[in-house]
């Protein structure tokens, strides 16, 4: 062993770094946290922007579907459509602030409820226009503004659910 220690003796790097190596490691560090997070705050504007042309191009859906609106029947359904699609849009911005790379299947799962929501909505706007006194579709459209909100209420649950999970695997990797 010691012939060992002999021969490699003179391959071990014993040199010190120079003065102020430590700063310059440390100011590298920060500069490159501050652009991690710069990156990341247009990655949510990206993604925002992304959810609310699909927003509004679901809604513009709903508009054009040549049926009658509940809003198109009394001042009473306006309120409850305008309150219904408030609530909505709350929901979706939420769930925008947590979309993420890990969770982007979940969320694409619930849209792709909420658009079949949508198209049934759709449908019972045409079947409204062909009957607007009859209380049952009115009560089914208000039903469906209820259930896309049930969705997105779930989905922000489990995107909460997810991230609690991650952020204690991760504590768990860092004892």
């Amino acid at each position: 062993m010691e012939n060992k220690f002999k021969i490699l003796e003179s391959k071990f790097d014993i040199e010190e770094p120079t003065i102020g190596h430590f700063n310059r490691f440390q100011n590298k560090l920060k500069s490159k946290n501050n652009s991690k997070k710069k990156t990341s705050f247009y990655k949510y504007i990206a993604i925002a922007a992304s959810l609310l042309l699909l927003v509004t191009i679901g809604f513009s859906k709903i508009q054009s579907s040549n049926g009658i609106e509940l809003a198109d029947v009394s001042p009473k359904m306006e309120e409850t459509q305008d309150y219904f699609t408030s609530v909505i849009h709350l929901e979706l911005e939420k769930i925008e602030l947590l979309k993420n790379t890990d969770n982007k299947k979940i969320i694409e799962d619930a849209f792709l409820q909420l658009q079949f929501l949508e198209d049934d909505y759709n449908k019972q706007t045409l079947e409204l226009q062909d009957n607007n006194d009859n209380k049952k579709i009115i009560f089914a459209m208000i039903n469906n503004f209820q259930q896309r909100i049930t969705v997105l209420q779930n989905l922000l649950s489990k995107l909460h659910d997810f991230e609690q999970l991650k952020n204690t695997k991760n504590e768990i990797n860092n004892i």
